[in-house]
């Protein structure tokens, strides 16, 4: 099973993405911004990861130049047919100005860059990339960012929480001023999940607070083996 990891200019974290997805037991593919299409055949991918960085330097607004890129053209079209899509923090940015998501994602309220261990609890489990999960779970993911407070319309945030497509939360302080505490969401079919905090950043004992975050991409493993 393969996953791909797209790279932009400024991408940090699609090495430690694609490290991430092989411990969970598929095999990484790296995808570049400018890539037309995505791999076919026997090097074709069944989902696909927005890694964390600076795409772009962030100029404009986070994300709003990779939204364009020519790569993304075949993201939305495979999320829009069905294949699981992750958005990791910079990731989770580009997914709501590429329209995939809902909301955006603001400064943070404090003014400051953040970078702690966070703790999340486990929202909606039933996601491509939570199924590994129970609701009411408490995880520990790092977080790191300047620009992760995720804002939306009273009428979004309402729809958001009443579908329960709200995935994760933060626990104790809010580290980013995130509506009703916000730390991820998906979208209506459930493929389509991003989150501020970096899973790929906890997927081994020796580095970082654990290996929680190796349960998203399990999660998706285990829904494409499903269907």
């Amino acid at each position: 099973m393969k996953v791909g990891v797209v790279t932009f200019p400024g991408s940090l974290d699609d090495g430690d993405a694609r490290r991430a997805v092989r411990l969970a037991g598929a095999e990484p593919v790296a995808l570049w911004h400018g890539d037309h299409d995505l791999p076919r055949g026997r090097d074709s991918v069944e989902a696909i990861v927005l890694p964390g960085g600076f795409s772009y330097g962030d100029y404009l607004r986070c994300g709003a130049i990779a939204r364009f890129a020519p790569v993304m053209t075949e993201v939305v079209a495979a999320a829009e047919r069905g294949m699981p899509v992750l958005g990791i923090c910079n990731g989770f940015q580009i997914l709501c100005e590429s329209h995939l998501l809902p909301g955006a994602l603001i400064r943070n309220d404090h003014r400051t860059f953040v970078c702690r261990d966070q703790v999340l609890q486990v929202e909606n489990a039933s996601t491509a990339w939570t199924s590994d999960f129970e609701v009411g779970q408490q995880i520990t993911i790092p977080l790191k960012n300047g620009e992760g407070g995720f804002v939306a319309d009273p009428q979004t945030i309402e729809r958001l929480e009443g579908e329960g497509r709200v995935v994760f939360s933060y626990v104790g302080a809010n580290p980013n001023g995130s509506m009703r505490d916000i730390a991820g969401v998906t979208n209506e079919r459930g493929n389509v999940v991003g989150l501020m905090p970096h899973p790929e950043h906890a997927v081994e004992d020796l580095c970082g607070p654990g290996t929680d975050g190796l349960g998203l991409f399990r999660s998706a493993i285990s829904s494409l083996v499903a269907h």
